[in-house]
């Protein structure tokens, strides 16, 4: 079929991304080569992150929505990532940039060993354990990992690791005045020189040529408390931001979390040391500006911002499934594209769940900033009025009960859930097993379905978390007419499956809250 122009070419591809997804029978997107080069002929970039084009002639990958001379079919090989395209030879494309697209949903989305190990991959897990430390956490042996993951995306998890080193060196040669040799090292390579052949191979270009190409160098110096980085973090549109900013306001622990100006601001606790990130929303994106520590941590501080903001969701997906709802269909179209408010710890967002157990927002965030001014590690903000980080476990391990303004039962739940995480007998992570969390936090004391189910849909990403119990879940289907007896709604939910989690951010939408409000009306 030829097409006359860009502008029909984005309204006849002749099906939705839902659909694109839906008939690949098991297999992975990029081996539906027909649906993926029409994909490649929209120039849509709701399909970036799934998949790489590959132009054997040029030797070049690019994301889907490249706006470059579409090539011919016979031409084209398609590969689940960026890592499967560099390992067979290819480079990235300097103009379209397929390594800043956003990630591929489906990491998000699946709880199998295969997502779990690129959300690890991601927080940078393999820089710092190596392919050893990433098979401990997941339970298999190093051979199992490397043949699930070539079996995925068509790469190790070495090559995964050493895709995502040659981005963390992209953002820093482009954005900073650092010397190549720190980039090197900070970026996670093992000398200069591997540095050197690793850009060159991956980008068909010196490091050199990359800062003197650079569209907008950052002009910033590292300043009191670190490194400066302004970032721009892809997002797949629609994006209706008000609602998880105006979550994530609302529930803002003072000293850990603020609001300034158009952007949520927050901590980070890094392997390396501490962050500073703030967040202003954008149509299509989210601008970032990170101060780091110590630089060798951007990729994880990059990988946390993106899960606390859910920006790698497919909402295209979640608006086609609720809004086969008609009690829901008006709900959904009113505000597309939510995003659930998460974390950039698992772990703290359990415990802030167990600190929010049927008190008011502002009670959970009275006890959170007691904690965090007791216990968290002290930091510099000179761009604003943040002072610590939330604390770990390690830190809260021996807090004093008696030290804590809270019910009795509360209290021993709280210190048996920091004991729990401190043990190993409940395990929090980027990589953890959803149904096994669930087990393990619902065995400490004090536990019940809604804080499991927040943590599972805040802390874990499980899109089909459902805290069917949870008072303004149950107060919007009521208004909506849905029922809000608890065995009426989970039995209604079961239409919106495998989406849940995200029918629940639309229902707390419908309320008049301040989780609401963004900007809100009031800086928390």
């Amino acid at each position: 079929m030829r097409y006359r122009s860009r502008r029909s070419r984005r309204h006849h591809v002749g099906f939705p991304l839902v659909s694109l997804l839906a008939t690949c029978n098991g297999r992975g997107v990029h081996d539906d080569f027909d649906r993926c080069y029409r994909a490649v002929q929209s120039k849509d970039s709701r399909f970036d992150g799934w998949f790489v084009t590959a132009v054997r002639t040029t030797g070049i990958y690019c994301r889907p929505s490249c706006p470059v001379r579409l090539p011919l079919a016979c031409n084209v090989a398609f590969f689940p990532s960026s890592a499967a395209a560099q390992r067979a030879g290819f480079r990235a494309c300097k103009r379209c940039r397929p390594d800043a697209s956003p990630g591929s949903p489906d990491w998000n989305t699946r709880g199998d060993a295969a997502a779990r190990a690129m959300r690890l991959i991601a927080d940078g897990l393999v820089d710092r354990e190596g392919v050893t430390g990433l098979a401990t956490h997941l339970g298999y042996t190093t051979r199992q990992i490397e043949r699930m993951l070539q079996a995925e995306v068509g790469a190790g998890p070495l090559a995964l690791a050493r895709a995502q080193r040659v981005q963390t060196a992209r953002v820093l040669i482009e954005t900073t005045k650092l010397p190549f040799s720190d980039i090197a090292f900070a970026a996670g390579f093992a000398s200069i020189r591997q540095f050197n052949d690793t850009m060159r191979s991956a980008c068909d270009a010196t490091p050199t040529v990359l800062r003197h190409n650079a569209i907008r160098p950052d002009k910033s110096d590292p300043g009191a408390g670190g490194q400066t980085l302004n970032l721009r973090l892809p997002v797949r549109t629609p994006f209706a931001y008000e609602g998880v900013f105006g979550h994530l306001a609302a529930t803002a622990i003072p000293g850990c979390e603020e609001v300034r100006g158009s952007a949520y601001r927050r901590t980070l606790r890094l392997p390396s040391g501490y962050g500073i990130a703030s967040l202003t929303p954008r149509a299509d994106h989210v601008s970032c500006a990170l101060v780091l520590e110590n630089v060798r941590d951007l990729a994880t501080a990059i990988a946390r911002c993106r899960r606390l903001l859910d920006l790698d969701a497919d909402p295209e997906a979640v608006v086609d499934a609720l809004s086969t709802d008609p009690d829901l269909r008006a709900v959904v179209a009113k505000a597309p594209g939510q995003r659930i408010p998460r974390t950039v710890d698992e772990q703290e967002l359990a415990i802030r769940a167990v600190l929010g157990q049927q008190v008011s927002t502002r009670a959970a965030r009275t006890h959170g900033h007691r904690l965090v001014r007791s216990h968290g590690t002290a930091i510099t903000d000179a761009a604003g009025g943040l002072t610590h980080t939330f604390p770990s476990v390690a830190q809260l391990n021996e807090i004093d009960p008696g030290q804590l303004a809270m019910p009795a039962s509360r209290k021993r739940c709280l210190v048996a859930l920091i004991a729990a995480l401190a043990s190993g007998e409940v395990t929090l992570d980027a990589g953890c097993d959803w149904d096994l969390a669930r087990g393990q936090l619902l065995a400490v004391p004090g536990i019940g379905p809604w804080t499991v189910e927040i943590v599972a849909m805040r802390g874990l990403g499980d899109p089909d978390a459902f805290p069917v119990t949870d008072l303004g879940v149950r107060l919007a289907a009521e208004r909506l007419g849905l029922g809000s007896d608890e065995h009426t709604l989970v039995a209604r939910s079961a239409g919106w499956r495998p989406w849940r989690s995200y029918a629940a951010q639309h229902l707390w939408t419908t309320l008049d809250h301040p989780v609401n409000q963004w900007p809100p009306k009031e800086t928390p």
